[in-house]
């Protein structure tokens, strides 16, 4: 399972208190209302953002110790947590809004999972809900044909490196973790990038989309590092 040793060196690496500002901004100027659910939550950063401002948040991980890590942050135990498959919300209720933010969408793999997680999504969401979700820009494929490398070391010793790069629609990241027994711990993470022209047709079968921006604040599809996109389901879809 991946996420299993990063998940604990997971905020040091990539915490960002003007990014999750940024993503709260961007999700809240769509006036979302309670329920939330955020699909893909990682360590909770967005989660209790959007929990302090008053929402009933809930909030799902493949990652068992990434839930771990969010739920240590829940100390007035209002957030709802669940270890769980984004791509499988049949045991959950209904919600007004869902979103899955910080390029968790580029770990769905297949195209069929893609229609099958807006269909799970829209089903999960009432009549003129919000559905919001960001994504790796194409652009980015040619940004990782050169390897990027990072290496570092934490305060408890371990050293680790991070490597990037791309090939044909897919980013590969991969992880060591150095620790100071001579032990060696490993992830490989794998996303896939897609057309955004081929996600918006997807998403028109259940939802109508309300904007289409890169990097927050570019209108529609230009040059950048992120896609993001925001629709309310449709009359006459079933939840």
């Amino acid at each position: 399972m991946i996420y299993n040793t990063l998940a604990k060196y997971y905020d040091t690496l990539v915490r960002d208190e003007e990014a999750t500002r940024a993503y709260v901004d961007w999700i809240v100027s769509f006036e979302p209302e309670s329920p939330v659910l955020e699909l893909a939550c990682g360590s909770g950063e967005i989660t209790h953002a959007l929990s302090a401002l008053g929402y009933d948040m809930s909030a799902l991980d493949l990652s068992a110790r990434m839930i771990e890590k969010a739920k240590q942050k829940d100390l007035d135990k209002k957030i709802s947590f669940t270890v769980q498959d984004m791509l499988d919300l049949s045991d959950l209720g209904t919600f007004k809004t869902i979103f899955c933010v910080c390029d968790s969408f580029n770990y769905v793999l297949e195209k069929e999972d893609v229609k099958a997680l807006f269909k799970e999504a829209a089903s999960h969401l009432e009549t003129g809900g919000l559905f919001c979700f960001d994504t790796h820009s194409l652009d980015r494929l040619d940004e990782f044909e050169g390897e990027y490398n990072e290496t570092g070391q934490f305060e408890d010793g371990v050293q680790y490196q991070w490597s990037i790069m791309s090939e044909d629609e897919y980013i590969y990241q991969d992880f060591a973790f150095y620790r100071p027994d001579g032990t060696v711990l490993e992830e490989h993470h794998m996303q896939r990038v897609y057309d955004p022209e081929f996600l918006i047709q997807e998403l028109e079968e259940y939802f109508d989309v309300i904007s289409v921006k890169t990097d927050f604040d570019q209108e529609g599809i230009s040059e950048g590092e992120k896609y993001f996109f925001a629709a309310r389901k449709k009359r006459g879809i079933q939840s």
